[in-house]
């Protein structure tokens, strides 16, 4: 029989889709479970298969979990805003907006096409006027709430992009930063931007994490990224002036080993107290600083600095100490200012050393640079003969005492800064009066669209293209003569909460956010059971949906306090030569050629069965034809006979794959899922006929993977109505698991001599009788004496003779 997979992919797609066969039912008797991807930013390359491995994987749990019975949410959406489309659109004249949505009608017909199955009514863009609306209300209620503010912060300029860009948006080159998109230069630029105040949930963020089934490196990664730190602050007073700076240290026991302070090169007090004489080789300094980024700063090993020509006053033993300026010190973690204490501090001491600063040791230890162990403390007034621990109680007693400090804990975590300067974004709600003041949009006037413009390039002033948009710009707003906001918001604001999003819309439009009927369908539906995507992810788009949950919770809108029970990382697909796949290589995949000559079962096929999920997996042409020929012979083994009862040969095999293909599948262990399949259809050929109880139960088994092929071997051969969409998950028998019979061998002096199949049940005396009476065994006994039979339970029986 020839299996014609064109036609017969294209006819099941037309079928699910015309069908809405995928679509979600409101079954209150049901549990739910909630399948969700990282939504893809449609580009105009399309999608890659690295991508349909994500998918693929999503949509096997899908189909698997239906088929076990669950009402299964498993949606797609489009990250439509953002950069790469406003400058797509400035480099060809096109409108971002109608190319955004040229992208997107072909990733969906990509995903199709892919035989991924979902419920396309709750489809949405970013970008969609119905959506943003509730990305600007919920903007709208930070705001009230107080977690949006203005703020002038030093910001990641691009002038030849004309916005801010975030940290990971940025590359240095020769020393100097430039933004990763067009390689144009860019500077640090103090500037009003809207800031939302993520430190406030830092504790929540961090706590949390534990109630997560994430892999525990990426937990580790946003641990690390909030950052927090247990110490104290402490007050440093600056000599011969009435100005002062708090220091926030984790070992406030070292106080008196402190030989000398740094301020970051942007700390507000530092041009106020240098010295005249050293004012020169500072501000050179601090427009050095402003090309690198906080990461070049984190990572350097080289200490560099300059003296300001200030002291600083020891708030325990009142010693003048130097005030230095370094790029180590990073204004926004702690107070961007440190007290050095060489002698026990490894960063502190390779400064000292360069700048030939005093190294004072208070610790005793034995460590032949700094020593950073716990020890009994000298040279330590107050705290003398005192361990770690008992020497920071005391002292921070002491500080407050003496209102000289007190109990703090920092975060690595900054707040958001939440505005770009661009047109390609949602507006900000938001109209500024003559005086500054801000106002927000009334609810019903949500939302507020882009205005259509022919010219988006940046405004040279600084702000948004919005600020050409003279007729949107300035407005007449309940009594108020105002100027909207030219910002945008940025590419990760839409993608806080669009897991909500699909939970919310239906066919036609969104469920308000701030209904009744919403938090009925949010608190049935949220948490997500599983999320699967790369983890590139890990510290931006993850920790920002958290935020955002843990807001509306705050809210009341949501009952959870996390939105992603589960978390799943797929490993990258390499290019054939092991190296990551790109344009510029010539070593990218095209899914659409893929489907063209073998199919979408066989792409789906192959992409899981290349290893585990988890792992970067180099792509093999002739291992895909290896997929396709597995899918061949499934095909053909239709054509032995299928008969009513039971093959007791395949009892044993089928039942153990029905045992081994459910496991796999709730790990998300493909692989060895499809391996176990392979192994029951290598049986099948063996016996050359299947029972039609066997063949459905395989079918419904490699169903979720290659659901086109199974599709219609259940209708045109096993001629069944029913659809395996929404067929029972096959069950097996623990008592076939076993098998009854076994293979025993019987040797002479260690040579084989016979084979035999009888009952795993045999006694030792029965299966010794039975060896000594196997023809080729009497034969090959004449004339020798038996002197020792071996019986190995299970396996064999050896004879000694001579």
């Amino acid at each position: 029989m020839y299996y014609d997979y064109k036609e017969k992919e294209k006819k099941w797609q037309d079928y699910w889709h015309e069908n809405k066969l995928f679509k979600t039912q409101e079954d209150r008797f049901k549990e739910k479970y909630y399948v969700l991807d990282m939504f893809p930013y449609p580009s105009a390359n399309g999608l890659h298969v690295g991508h349909i491995e994500g998918y693929t994987a999503t949509d096997i749990i899908s189909r698997f979990k239906r088929m076990q019975g669950y009402n299964v949410l498993h949606p797609m959406g489009w990250d439509a805003f953002g950069l790469p489309a406003e400058q797509y659109a400035l480099s060809t004249g096109k409108d971002p907006r109608e190319f955004t949505y040229q992208n997107i009608g072909n990733f969906k017909r990509q995903i199709i096409e892919a035989g991924k199955g979902i419920d396309w009514d709750r489809e949405f863009a970013t970008a969609d006027p119905g959506y943003f609306k509730w990305t600007q209300w919920i903007f709208k209620k930070m705001y009230e709430k107080g977690l949006a503010v203005l703020k002038d912060v030093e910001v990641n300029w691009c002038e030849g992009l004309g916005t801010v860009l975030a940290n990971d948006e940025i590359e240095l080159v020769d020393g100097k930063m430039v933004s990763e998109r067009g390689g144009y230069p860019v500077a640090k630029k103090a500037m009003r931007q809207w800031v939302l105040r993520i430190t406030e949930y830092a504790d929540r963020l961090l706590e949390d994490l534990d109630m997560l089934d994430w892999p525990e490196h990426l937990k580790e990664m946003q641990r690390n990224w909030i950052g927090k730190s247990d110490g104290s602050m402490m007050t440093f007073k600056v000599d011969q002036s009435d100005q002062a700076f708090e220091v926030f240290t984790t070992r406030p026991d070292t106080i008196y080993g402190a030989t000398y302070c740094v301020l970051a090169p942007e700390h507000p007090l530092v041009l106020e107290i240098t010295s005249e004489d050293e004012i020169k080789s500072v501000k050179e300094y601090i427009n050095i600083t402003k090309q690198k980024t906080e990461i070049d700063r984190s990572m350097d090993k080289s200490k560099t600095g300059v003296f300001t020509g200030a002291y600083a006053i020891n708030p325990l033993n009142q010693r003048k100490v130097p005030i230095w300026i370094s790029d180590y010190v990073l204004p926004q973690y702690g107070t961007g200012a440190v007290m050095a204490v060489p002698a026990h501090d490894e960063r502190d001491f390779e400064f000292a050393q360069k700048f030939g600063l005093d190294i004072i040791e208070v610790v005793r230890g034995d460590a032949e640079g700094a020593y950073t162990g716990d020890g009994i403390h000298f040279n330590s007034g107050i705290i003398d003969g005192l361990n770690n621990e008992d020497a920071k109680y005391k002292i921070v007693e002491y500080l407050e005492k003496t209102k000289q400090g007190y109990l703090h804990s920092t975060y690595r975590l900054r707040d958001w800064v939440f505005s770009r300067q661009r047109y390609w974004g949602e507006p900000f709600p938001v109209i500024f009066d003559e005086e500054e003041g801000i106002h927000l949009l009334n609810d019903e006037d949500l939302p507020l669209e882009l205005p259509i413009l022919k010219n988006i390039r940046p405004s040279g002033t600084g702000e948004s293209p919005l600020a050409n948009a003279y007729d949107w710009l300035h407005i007449k707003y309940d009594g108020i003569n105002g100027r909207r906001d030219t910002n945008t918001m940025p590419q990760l604001a839409g993608s806080s909460w669009y897991f909500m999003g699909y939970i919310l819309k239906n066919h036609l439009s969104m469920v308000p956010l701030d209904s009744d009927e919403a938090k009925v369908l949010l608190d049935k539906w949220l948490p997500v059971d599983l999320y699967v995507g790369g983890t590139e992810h890990a510290v931006g788009h993850l920790l920002y949906a958290r935020f955002w949950t843990k807001f509306l919770y705050d809210l009341g809108l949501v009952s959870h306090k996390e939105p992603f029970k589960k978390l799943f990382n797929q490993g990258m697909i390499l290019g054939d030569d092991h190296s990551k796949m790109s344009k510029s290589k010539g070593n990218v995949i095209n899914p659409d050629d893929i489907i063209e000559s073998h199919g979408a079962d066989a792409l789906r096929l192959y992409e899981m069965f290349m290893g585990p999920l988890e792992s970067e997996k180099p792509w093999s042409t002739e291992s895909l034809n290896g997929a396709k020929k597995f899918l061949d012979r499934v095909w053909r083994m239709f054509e032995f006979d299928i008969v009513s009862d039971e093959v007791l040969e395949l009892r044993t095999i089928y039942h153990q794959s029905v045992k081994k293909v459910t496991d796999d599948y709730e790990k998300l262990a493909f692989n060895t899922a499809i391996s176990q399949m392979m192994i029951f259809v290598n049986e099948v050929y063996k016996v050359q006929k299947i029972s039609k109880e066997q063949a459905r139960g395989f079918i419904k088994l490699l169903n979720p993977i290659a659901p086109h092929l199974t599709e219609e071997i259940n209708q045109s051969i096993l001629k069944q109505n029913e659809q395996l969409i929404y067929s029972d998950w096959p069950t097996y028998k623990e008592s076939y698991l076993v098998v009854d019979e076994i293979e025993f061998v019987v040797q002479i002096n260690g040579k084989l001599r016979a084979k035999f199949i009888d009952s795993r049940k045999i006694t030792q005396e029965e299966l010794k009788a039975k060896a000594l009476a196997e023809e080729n065994v009497v034969r090959h006994l004449e004339g020798l004496t038996i002197r020792k039979v071996i019986v190995i339970k299970g396996k064999l029986v050896n004879i000694v003779a001579n």
